[in-house]
């Protein structure tokens, strides 16, 4: 996840959180968790590069609707960045 944006490290947590994470359930998340306006010009083509560096998978919901699922290989990295936090945290 060293290649990543703060705003896309916390977008793949949100996704991780999110029971049904699709584009609004995800920016609404994302805006409580930040305090912020997060506009559709900054959290689509976030959520593209995401699936384009293969951490999110997106499929169809609907016709309107896009549904974001973190691969393996985000899960994987989310623990190897939880494990690197913990052992930059002092005691």
């Amino acid at each position: 996840m060293y290649d990543l944006t703060g705003f896309q490290r916390d977008l793949i947590y949100t996704i991780s959180g999110t029971e049904e994470p699709y584009g609004l359930a995800i920016k609404e998340a994302l805006q409580q968790y930040r305090n912020e306006e997060v506009n559709h010009g900054r959290l689509y083509p976030n959520l593209d590069t995401l699936v384009e560096k293969g951490y999110v998978e997106k499929r169809a919901k609907d016709r309107r609707t896009n549904l974001y699922t973190l691969t393996e290989s985000a899960r994987t990295a989310v623990d190897e960045r939880r494990i690197w936090e913990d052992s930059q945290l002092a005691d």
